[in-house]
C-alpha cells in the first residue's frame, strides 16, 4: 500500500488565520480574537512563512477583534525569525486598541504599522522594518 504525499497543511486557512501570496510576499491575515488559543494555532504557520532565506512577510491585523500578549509574542517571533534570515516583515494594523498596545510596548517603532495592505506592499524597501 502506497502512502499518499503529505498535504501542505501550513497553508490551509484556519478560523484565526488566512495565508496567501501577494506581490511576492506571504500575507498572514490574522482574524478574530488573537489570544493564547489562536497563537497556538498560528505559530506553526507563522514559522512556515518565516523559514528559509530572505522571507518576505506581511502580517495583516485588519480583521482582528481582540489582541493580547499572545499576539505580541507572535509579532516578536515573526520579526526575529525574519531578521535572522535577512528578510522583510511588514505590518498592517488599524485597530485602535491594538495600535495603542503596539505603541506602549515599543513594537510600533520596530515594526511600523501601515493602514492598508496596499500601503504595506507599496513601501520602499529601505523602510521595510528590517535592521
Amino acid at each position: 500500500m502506497q502512502q499518499e504525499p503529505a498535504t501542505d497543511a501550513p497553508h490551509r486557512d484556519t478560523p484565526h488565520l488566512r495565508v496567501r501570496q501577494d506581490r511576492g510576499y506571504t500575507v498572514l491575515e490574522f482574524r478574530g480574537e488573537i489570544d493564547i488559543v489562536a497563537a497556538t494555532e498560528i505559530t506553526a504557520r507563522l514559522d512556515d512563512a518565516t523559514k528559509g532565506p530572505a522571507p518576505r512577510v506581511v502580517i495583516d491585523l485588519t480583521r482582528i477583534e481582540f489582541f493580547d500578549c499572545s499576539g505580541l509574542r507572535l509579532l516578536y517571533r515573526a520579526r526575529g525569525r525574519v531578521l535572522d534570515r535577512g528578510g522583510r516583515l511588514r505590518l498592517v494594523c488599524t485597530h485602535p486598541l491594538t495600535l495603542r498596545i503596539l505603541r506602549t510596548t515599543g513594537l510600533s517603532r520596530l515594526l511600523p504599522p501601515q493602514a492598508s495592505l496596499d500601503a504595506a506592499l507599496g513601501r520602499p524597501e529601505a523602510a521595510s522594518g528590517t535592521l
